[in-house]
């Protein structure tokens, strides 16, 4: 029997019964929940930070990646208000730049780096080595004693190899580094498994469950040129509700408890990772700064004083929730083809080299026409790439409308988080510049890339 689709009869019984949501009732509202805090229609045009998309668009080139600098600034800011008493420490994974590294160094947090080449950005930007965290599941002997010689301020350790390769690194270069210890403490985050990073079957940190992790203390303790300072955990990325938390926090109370019990030492610091949700579409409920920071704190100390512990230090690591709702990226239209009977498929200038996470775990974005404002009717439609992969593709379902032509410039929200910093060179596509916006103005953070810079990394024939 066929299904009633929203989009009238042509589309009944073709598509799953995930079908997308119906049509918006405007094509060219921008739901604030989901846009940078400084996006306007202006004359139907979008203008983030006071710029018209269609100047960037004209100035740098598409793709582009468009950082509103007030919203990532204002959300820094919200989170260090929100964790006065703790640390704030921003998860570079998520975008760097040297830019970027020096707004946060100005907003008061720390920052997270999981690899050398992360290290490295911070270091060229002059951030104060004492606010970095040093993350990494396989870090090499290398990065460990750059680490060690710029004076990083915690080192988190990940593997009993890593212990050993620490300790003997200390004590060679005459330091004592302060150490955490990743714990995997077996909870099941309700996001993509691939995102997902506390269950005990992945490749980070010390089973809790196996006793692993109280294994990795008293080799940690048993080193005299380590200081130990804390435990991390980390259960997943765009997580919106508080549950798994509480589950990693109650089991981490359990083994502060152990250490106690067994070492007579109560480690001051607790480090609860990050992975706080960002809207990506209507319907996402991502929870402000302060109502984390009240719930985990909450949290915290609920489970320390059932075990008669002294409350730690708590550390956070948000990343996409600073940068992600304040990125947006632009693309001109190539082609528009529709296919009878399914869908419209809009092509544009860039694709999964620029957005690789759609591809990769199914990511839900935002899209609208920016160049201008339309009152023609919605059309169903997939956002796709200019890449050699059926998979290519940027919005899997979205309403754009059916006047939508070739040279037209589209916006997809929410890019500030892991697009560039997963970017690539696929079919030998140069990344995008990456331009931030504010008062009126645009700069370059990150020039595009060119042919030349492609090419000059072959050896000559």
């Amino acid at each position: 029997m066929s299904r009633v689709h929203p989009a009238g009869s042509r589309y009944a019984d073709v598509l799953p019964e995930e079908h997308p949501l119906p049509p918006p009732a405007d094509l060219n509202h921008l739901d604030p929940r989901i846009w940078p805090r400084s996006a306007r229609r202006e004359d139907g045009v979008l203008t983030i930070g006071g710029v018209d998309v269609r100047d960037l668009a004209a100035e740098y080139g598409t793709p582009l990646y468009v950082y509103d600098e007030d919203d990532v600034r204002q959300r820094a800011r919200e989170y260090a208000a929100a964790f006065h008493d703790g640390s704030v420490h921003y998860a570079g994974k998520a975008f760097l730049c040297k830019a970027l590294v020096r707004w946060l160094d100005e907003e008061g947090l720390g920052l997270d780096v999981c690899t050398g080449g992360e290290l490295a950005v911070a270091l060229a930007a002059g951030f104060p080595t004492e606010k970095i965290t040093m993350h990494g599941s396989n870090k090499s002997v290398a990065e460990l004693a750059r680490g060690l010689d710029v004076g990083v301020g915690r080192i988190v350790v990940d593997s009993f190899e890593e212990i050993a390769r620490l300790g003997y690194l200390a004590q060679e270069k005459g330091v004592r580094p302060k150490v955490m210890i990743r714990v995997t403490t077996g909870v099941e985050a309700h996001t993509h498994e691939f995102i997902a990073t506390a269950h005990d079957d992945q490749k980070f940190g010390f089973s809790r469950t196996s006793g692993a992790a109280l294994e990795a203390v008293r080799r940690v303790l048993d080193l005299k040129q380590l200081e130990l300072v804390g435990l991390h955990s980390h259960i997943g990325s765009q997580i919106f509700d508080t549950d798994g938390f509480e589950v990693a926090a109650h089991r981490l109370a359990e083994l502060l408890v152990a250490i106690r019990d067994e070492h007579g030492v109560q480690l001051p610091e607790l480090d609860l990772g990050g992975g706080y949700g960002i809207a990506y579409v209507p319907g996402d409920e991502p929870h402000d700064p302060k109502a984390i920071a009240d719930s985990l704190r909450q949290i915290v100390s609920r489970e320390c004083r059932a075990y008669e512990l002294a409350v730690p230090r708590i550390t956070v690591e948000p990343g996409r929730a600073i940068v992600g709702p304040g990125g947006v990226t632009l693309y001109e239209v190539g082609t528009v083809k529709d296919v009878e009977g399914l869908r419209t498929y809009v092509s544009v200038d860039g694709g999964m080299s620029d957005n690789l996470r759609t591809a990769l775990y199914g990511a839900e974005y935002t899209a609208v026409l920016a160049s201008r404002t339309s009152a023609a009717d919605p059309m169903l439609s997939r956002l796709v790439g200019k890449h050699c992969e059926s998979g290519d593709i940027v919005v899997r379902d979205l309403w754009l409308p059916q006047d939508l032509a070739p040279g037209d410039v589209v916006a997809v929200a929410a890019t500030g988080a892991y697009c560039r910093s997963m970017s690539s060179n696929y079919n030998f596509v140069p990344r995008p510049a990456v331009v931030a916006v504010r008062d009126g103005r645009a700069r370059v953070l990150i020039r595009r890339e060119t042919e030349d810079d492609l090419l000059r990394l072959d050896a000559e024939v």
